[in-house]
């Protein structure tokens, strides 16, 4: 299936009219210390501002939206660490609906309460020896209820872009154009959707993908033109980016739109966490701090000097940011 066939700028610009008035539009920010640090102009996306605290609930809420009052009557069912569990959970509840949520056993406290919080159901697993996708389909057999995938579906992938849209948005009305935009990457549906919109607004400017250590299947993945798999035997506090493969759909598109991958460390996206805490009096979690990371450890090359970064997510646990900020900052 062709990149174009998956997702367009005009479905994102109809997720983003349907989003209206329910997400928020996060702000783009400057900030001089980032500048300084960097040697480059850097614009900011904080998705941690946003409902449910990620990205996440622009998908699940142009997803869920469009349900027909039936499918809305049996509920939705989705997977997550935590992330798009909230977004599903608060898209749900503005629709009318009812969400169940298969959750890993080891999911930040924080991210449990919260999607409680909007009134879903949670089934726990075990990321490491239990498939969350075939419980939820089990789920889905015996209850009903419609499927909200976390990355690898059309309108997921479109409500995800309005991230993009924006940015490419507010960067133009400053008479500015990104030479590169720095997007993490789990299951690929965030970035896929903001390629989309950047490279339809902003033809020139370059994505990349970043990802966590030992969860570089992206990286690898473009490089080899093939889905790679990242070994999920391995731990990692980027719980949020912990997606053991790119998805079909978004690898389709991002294999076409990307021009490349960025990995980093734990203790760089440790440092962008307390950093982002420090100058940006931002809460930003591990998966969400490594675009970041990768901008403040010079991993993208000196010859992009107007860069863009999302920080995607602000759902970390109290005290594991609180130890993170005491051992770097």
């Amino acid at each position: 299936m062709p990149a174009d066939d998956i997702v367009t700028i005009a479905a994102i610009q109809a997720a983003a009219e349907r989003l209206a008035g329910f997400a928020i539009r996060t702000p783009l920010l400057v900030n001089e210390v980032v500048n300084a640090e960097t040697g480059r102009k850097v614009y900011i996306k904080p998705e941690t501002l946003q409902v449910g605290g990620s990205f996440k609930f622009r998908g699940a809420f142009n997803r869920i939206s469009q349900l027909s009052l039936d499918e809305r009557k049996a509920g939705v069912i989705a997977w997550s660490s935590g992330n798009h569990a909230q977004g599903v959970a608060a898209a749900a509840k503005l629709a009318g609906t009812y969400a169940t949520i298969v959750m890993p056993e080891d999911a930040p406290e924080i991210k449990v309460s919260k999607t409680r919080h909007y009134g879903a159901e949670i089934v726990f697993y075990d990321r490491y020896s239990e498939s969350r996708e075939k419980i939820a389909y089990a789920l889905a057999e015996k209850r009903g209820g419609t499927i909200v995938p976390s990355f690898d579906d059309q309108h997921i992938i479109a409500g995800q872009g309005t991230v993009g849209l924006e940015i490419g948005e507010d960067v133009s009305a400053r008479e500015a154009e990104l030479d590169a935009l720095l997007v993490c990457c789990g299951g690929g549906g965030l970035i896929a959707g903001c390629a989309t919109a950047i490279k339809a607004l902003s033809p020139g400017t370059e994505v990349f993908a970043v990802e966590p250590e030992n969860y570089d299947d992206h990286a690898r993945s473009l490089l080899s033109g093939e889905r790679e798999r990242a070994d999920t035997s391995e731990k990692s506090i980027c719980d949020a980016l912990l997606s053991p493969q790119p998805g079909e759909l978004t690898f389709t598109v991002n294999k076409e739109l990307l021009a490349g991958g960025l990995v980093v460390s734990e203790i760089e996206v440790k440092q962008a966490m307390a950093f982002a805490f420090r100058e940006l009096k931002l809460v930003v979690e591990p998966g969400g701090a490594v675009a970041l990371a990768a901008l403040l450890s010079s991993k993208l090359p000196e010859t992009y000097r107007t860069v863009g970064i999302v920080l995607s997510g602000g759902n970390v646990d109290p005290a594991l940011f609180a130890r993170i900020l005491s051992e770097v900052d």
